[in-house]
């Protein structure tokens, strides 16, 4: 076997191998605010936030607001932003949620890899 057969078949042995392989390589991060309205205070709201969080591995916070809301910063990808976004349309068991608005928010780093229960706002 000369030098360009032996060539041929590494790179044949390769073939079909991305440089770039979709299930390792994730898409940037993202920052997105959502405010939950309805009944979502008092029903354990902000804990159910913080499981689903942490299944999807996103970063970021949950914290009551004086009107009633639940405002969410979530740091995450498209896919893993848009799953946490029909948990929250979704809501914990006692929970009744009349709406969820969602609107881009400024990178934190102090929020990108954990998701924590912050004060009320």
């Amino acid at each position: 076997m000369d030098l360009r057969s032996n060539r041929r078949l590494s790179f044949s042995r390769t073939r079909g191998l991305s440089a770039t392989i979709p299930k390792f390589v994730s898409k940037e991060k993202q920052t997105r605010r959502f405010f939950v309205s309805g009944i979502v205070q008092g029903v354990g709201f902000r804990f159910f936030v913080q499981r689903e969080a942490e299944k999807l591995h996103i970063g970021g916070f949950a914290r009551n607001l004086f009107d009633g809301r639940v405002e969410v910063l979530a740091v995450g990808s498209p896919a893993q932003l848009e799953a946490m976004k029909r948990a929250l349309e979704r809501g914990p068991r006692f929970s009744s949620v009349s709406g969820v608005r969602e609107e881009e928010a400024q990178a934190d780093a102090h929020y990108e890899k954990d998701f924590v229960i912050e004060q009320d706002a």
